[in-house]
């Protein structure tokens, strides 16, 4: 490319949208180098801080979503909506873009909505199986919509639609390899099983409440547990730190060893999380939040149970259930083996790259018709 390629990306609000959009600049500079690129988020959400620290810019606009009762904030949405679309379309002719692309999140809206109007193709990355309120707005104007699921013409103009899956951190490629590591980062017993729960970097309270009331289940059962309770929850649970076999984190800085050493993994059900769970190819019961939009993480553990490979368990049934469903996991070897080859099979290990390259091809395209 003969001048400097100038990229906007912009997703944000939960881990879950920040990091493919990082992921995608990351695959976007190692092909382009000298690319200028510039995120762009919601102000005073996490996106704020997790972008700089991955060595991109990023500029904030004063927008938020639409909560489910009445409140100040949806009361001040129409200014919110009003404000980010002129400074989006600030941003857009002072920075001039090839491309934009939306990784889902409040802040893409505005920004996505006033590209597609100055004639700047859009590209939006659908990491759910369910779409929010955001993309589905875009969709109509958008040039390709990346997606993880099948069936997503159901929500999205068809000719438009591509399935890349979601990208992922690279680490977790060859995380089989990895299990001797895993092992012994965690000081592990390799008598024991191992099981990982995860419930997300902020934590699940209820996940929390359930693991705290199952010590004693775990203890009887001899295993081993590796608990990433969360920022949030973390004084609440350190105490029991070491106790029984027991490891309390706040975060998991090293995901790939964990998830090497997990015999069996308790996750929620966002689509980040899935889409590593479908590459790890490890038994997984998934506990969905019933506390997002649309009920998106029931939709996405769905597509996985479904298709036979893993289990899930609403937040309702956990208390009659959840020794049955684990206990299960542990002892059928059988059990164990179908699930990891059936998520192994929903598994899209080249998303990021599958995703550039459809952004490559739009790219080309604008440069065509100009």
């Amino acid at each position: 490319m003969s001048r400097v390629l100038k990229v906007i990306l912009s997703g944000g609000g939960t881990g879950g949208h920040i990091y493919p959009a990082i992921a995608i600049a990351n695959e976007l500079r190692n092909r382009y180098p000298n690319m200028d690129v510039l995120f762009v988020g919601a102000k005073d959400r996490m996106e704020m801080q997790k972008v700089p620290k991955a060595g991109y810019k990023i500029i904030g606009l004063w927008i938020s979503g639409i909560q489910r009762k009445l409140t100040v904030s949806n009361l001040l949405f129409p200014l919110k909506l009003i404000s980010s679309l002129w400074k989006s379309k600030r941003i857009i002719e002072n920075f001039k873009p090839d491309i934009v692309i939306g990784t889902g999140g409040f802040a893409s809206g505005p920004l996505l909505r006033m590209a597609s109007s100055k004639n700047i193709p859009t590209v939006i990355q659908e990491q759910n199986s369910f779409p929010g309120i955001t993309n589905k707005w875009l969709a109509k104007k958008a040039n390709r919509i990346c997606v993880a699921y099948d069936h997503m013409d159901r929500f999205f103009p068809a000719k438009k639609v591509v399935k890349t899956g979601n990208p992922v951190r690279q680490d977790l490629l060859n995380t089989e390899h990895k299990r001797d590591l895993g092992v012994a980062k965690y000081s592990l017993n390799t008598d024991k099983k191992t099981i990982l729960i995860l419930g997300g970097s902020l934590g699940a309270r209820r996940i929390n409440q359930l693991i705290e009331k199952e010590l004693g289940f775990f203890k009887n059962t001899r295993v081993q547990v590796i608990w990433q309770c969360g920022k949030l929850y973390y004084s609440e649970y350190k105490k029991y730190n070491g106790k029984n076999d027991v490891q309390v984190h706040e975060f998991l800085d090293t995901m790939d060893l964990a998830y090497a050493a997990a015999d069996i993994i308790i996750s929620r059900a966002g689509a980040s999380s899935v889409s590593e769970l479908c590459i790890v190819a490890k038994p997984v019961l998934f506990i969905p939040s019933p506390n997002v939009a649309e009920d998106h993480q029931t939709k996405n553990a769905n597509a996985i149970v479904n298709k036979q490979g893993a289990k899930m368990l609403k937040e309702s049934e956990l208390d009659e259930n959840f020794e049955n469903t684990i206990s299960e996991l542990l002892d059928s070897k059988e059990l164990q083996v179908q699930l990891s080859k059936a998520i192994k099979k929903m598994a899209l290990p080249n998303a990021t790259a599958d995703i550039v390259d459809e952004i490559e091809k739009i790219i080309k395209e604008k440069s065509i018709r100009n």
